[in-house]
């Protein structure tokens, strides 16, 4: 009963916002006193369009399905599903598409972007090479004289990153949040981190940076050097499942009124988010490589 009086009040609501709306789009400009007056209804009248459109939908989709509240499951671990007889969770899965993503791009790009390149660029070409250029840059900065190869692992793995983070978009559970995911990517970081240092020092003067500025410190440091990969990975997990357990909870909690106000909140936790720890995550990599070659 409820929701039928909840209906039937949305509509009055959307009617009444209308012709108010129409109304004063009717009448004629006057004084800048009474403009800001006639701009300060028709704000209210579609407040007042906005909220009962919002309304007529939910109790509609109440009247008709019944009420949705269903409690909340969650799993640290994702699920498992068997492809050709060998079981694989949905990290390696939604990866893999992630991947292909990135590769078909990659050869659109290059088969049409790129299959002529001109001298002065323009349009796409100019986008891409801006982007490759910035990071280039930002590589640079970050760590001096690593060369290209670092800039290129550094674009590569930003870009998995977006592209992981934005299948959640679709209400999939995306791979970086899970933990072998992350600590995967982390301890590629540690290898390069290493093998940097191996690159520019030596192995001995990797150990004697190890063992700076007296002996005493090298157990220490070799202990916060292990703990480099445990610290990027669980940073980098951490803030993805807890976003993903907010979205998940404000589904649970509004159930059939859960229209638009979750997608408000997916463009921090879907696009910004994960963006903001991309380029924490990029950062702390070059960090410590730049650590390593100093």
């Amino acid at each position: 009963m409820i929701n039928w009086v909840l209906l039937f009040i949305s509509i009055a609501l959307v009617v009444t916002g209308f012709l108010w709306r129409r109304k004063i789009l009717l009448k004629p400009d006057s004084d800048e006193v009474t403009s800001k007056r006639i701009e300060r209804n028709k704000l209210v009248a579609t407040v007042a369009i906005v909220v009962g459109g919002f309304l007529f939908t939910t109790r509609l989709l109440t009247i008709i399905f019944g009420s949705q509240n269903e409690p909340l499951e969650f799993s640290l671990w994702p699920n498992r599903v068997q492809v050709f007889g060998f079981s694989l969770s949905y990290t390696i899965i939604f990866t893999w598409i992630a991947m292909a993503a990135l590769i078909i791009a990659a050869l659109i790009i290059r088969l049409t972007v790129f299959k002529h390149p001109k001298e002065k660029p323009s349009g796409v070409q100019n986008a891409i090479e801006l982007i490759v250029e910035s990071v280039g840059n930002y590589t640079d900065a970050k760590a001096h004289g690593t060369g290209e190869f670092l800039c290129s692992y550094i674009l590569t793995i930003a870009s998995l990153l977006i592209i992981s983070a934005f299948l959640e978009l679709f209400r999939l559970r995306p791979p970086t949040a899970d933990i072998t995911m992350t600590l995967s990517l982390a301890v590629m970081t540690f290898i390069f981190i290493n093998a940097y240092g191996v690159k520019k020092k030596g192995v001995l003067g990797r150990l004697k940076s190890l063992a700076s500025p007296t002996p005493l410190v090298f157990p220490f440091r070799v202990i916060s050097d292990l703990a480099i990969p445990v610290s990027l990975a669980c940073r980098l997990f951490g803030n993805m499942l807890g976003g993903m357990i907010v979205i998940d909870l404000l589904y649970m909690a509004l159930g059939n009124n859960a229209i638009g106000i979750p997608s408000v909140f997916g463009l921090y936790f879907n696009v910004f988010h994960p963006l903001i720890q991309t380029y924490i995550f990029v950062t702390l990599s070059l960090t410590f490589i730049d650590e390593a070659i100093e």
